[in-house]
């Protein structure tokens, strides 16, 4: 029972163990890719703004699969991230859409409209 409230002020402990995990199989990539995917990151978490753990932890470990890959194989990092890094971290965030904050706020929004405007659209 106490786990259950812990959590509940805290957050999963089971996925800030998962975020830490993340953590230190990023600091052993080559420091090239490291500091490719730390950019990466930190742009994902602030144009993301991912409020669900399981998404955002399912996210980064992704991040972090398609990192290591790719420096195992020796592939440039302009090859993962493309031309334009912006448009590949919106193009890889449309996978995790459902955990954005922005999507709770869309039918905040929505819900409201509906209780006031009626049927007589």
């Amino acid at each position: 029972m106490a786990a259950g409230w812990i959590e509940k002020v805290t957050g999963s402990i089971g996925q800030k163990r998962q975020y830490r995990e993340y953590k230190a199989r990023i600091e052993q990539l080559p420091a090239d890719y490291h500091t490719a995917i730390d950019a990466v990151e930190r742009y994902l978490m602030y144009f993301g703004a991912i409020t669900k753990g399981d998404i955002l932890v399912s996210m980064l470990e992704d991040l972090a699969d398609l990192f290591e890959q790719a420096a195992s194989d020796g592939t440039p990092i302009r090859a993962i991230v493309g031309n334009d890094p912006v448009e590949f971290a919106e193009t890889f965030l449309q996978n995790y859409s459902e955990g954005q904050w922005i999507n709770k706020e869309r039918e905040r929004l929505t819900r409201a409209i509906d209780s006031v405007a009626g049927d007589d659209a």
